[in-house]
């Protein structure tokens, strides 16, 4: 499995909803759902209408760790759910497969989320890119790591910096100046 990163350029997050809002309007509100939210897209996947129309927060049990989580969602958010399900059922999956009556795949996520991202010129993206990049970018803002540790359930704050790319920011700028 290789290690994928956080998009840490946010004119590159828009470059990419620009991308994906012209391809699918469900793959664009995946990433911005995704981005929004900082669900694991296992869980991202299995939502549907009914568990986001009208709400102010998403009540899940997550399906690596069985715990139950509730998470709110923002003004910004609220609106573009509003504007996605307008058209679509209670009981429909989120992110429809165009062949099938489920949802898409991971791995049909995984292609959709790196073939917009390779046309942005940038590299190591993953279905763990969209978690990242809530996680990076909910860091750069608040600067509060044990309520971002609490939001992924991570057993430490060390594994939380690492897992949204801060270490590897800091080792990058001590490398950079570093010279014998």
């Amino acid at each position: 499995m290789e290690y994928v990163q956080p998009i840490r350029d946010k004119s590159k997050i828009e470059r990419i909803k620009e991308i994906l809002k012209h391809q699918s309007y469900r793959d664009y509100f995946m990433f911005v759902m995704g981005m929004n939210t900082g669900l694991r897209i296992s869980d991202l996947l299995q939502l549907k209408v009914a568990d986001i129309k009208n709400k102010t927060h998403i009540t899940i049990m997550e399906k690596k760790t069985g715990k139950d989580k509730r998470f709110p969602i923002n003004g910004n958010l609220r609106t573009e759910i509003g504007a996605y399900v307008a058209a679509l059922d209670e009981q429909d999956f989120l992110f429809p497969s165009k062949k099938t009556d489920k949802p898409i795949t991971r791995i049909q996520a995984y292609r959709i989320l790196n073939d917009a991202a390779a046309k942005v010129g940038l590299q190591e993206i993953g279905t763990h890119t969209l978690r990242k990049t809530f996680g990076y970018h909910f860091y750069q803002k608040t600067k509060d790591v044990a309520l971002l540790q609490e939001l992924f359930n991570h057993s430490a704050p060390s594994v939380t910096l690492r897992y949204i790319g801060i270490n590897q920011d800091v080792i990058d700028r001590a490398i950079e100046d570093f010279s014998l």
